[in-house]
């Protein structure tokens, strides 16, 4: 009995946020096809033009543009950040400094601080065991 091994596969939705990029601001033919997983692994390994500038310059999506502004996906939300920003953009938010950017960082700073904290307690309790 021969065994016939799939192509894995996935939807270019799938693969635009595997990569960090914002689907709407990719090629037709990627938004439009599906991506094998040796296509995923050559886009990672040797990216194309496009996926360079996009990752460079954006527009980026929403978790890449928290991941830059050092804020939670729920911050940008409450900050009015809807939408995909580009490098520019982001840029510009860091040196305008708006209020609500300032306060998600402090929070931000505290829930990784507070992880931190709770990791090690939890390490102290596994070796006092």
């Amino acid at each position: 009995m021969t065994s016939h091994q799939s192509t894995q596969t996935m939807k270019p939705a799938t693969a635009a946020k595997k990569l960090g990029v914002y689907l709407e601001a990719t090629p037709t033919e990627f938004q439009e096809g599906v991506v094998t997983r040796d296509e995923f692994n050559a886009l990672q390994a040797d990216p194309p033009e496009w996926l360079r500038e996009l990752r460079q310059n954006g527009p980026h999506p929403r978790p890449v543009v928290a991941a830059k502004l050092g804020v939670s996906i729920s911050g940008l939300a409450r900050g009015g950040i809807t939408e995909a920003l580009t490098t520019e953009q982001i840029e510009a938010l860091k040196q305008e400094s708006p209020e609500w950017l300032q306060k998600e960082r402090a929070t931000q700073a505290e829930v990784r601080k507070e992880s931190v904290r709770i990791k090690e307690k939890n390490k102290q309790e596994q070796q006092d065991r």
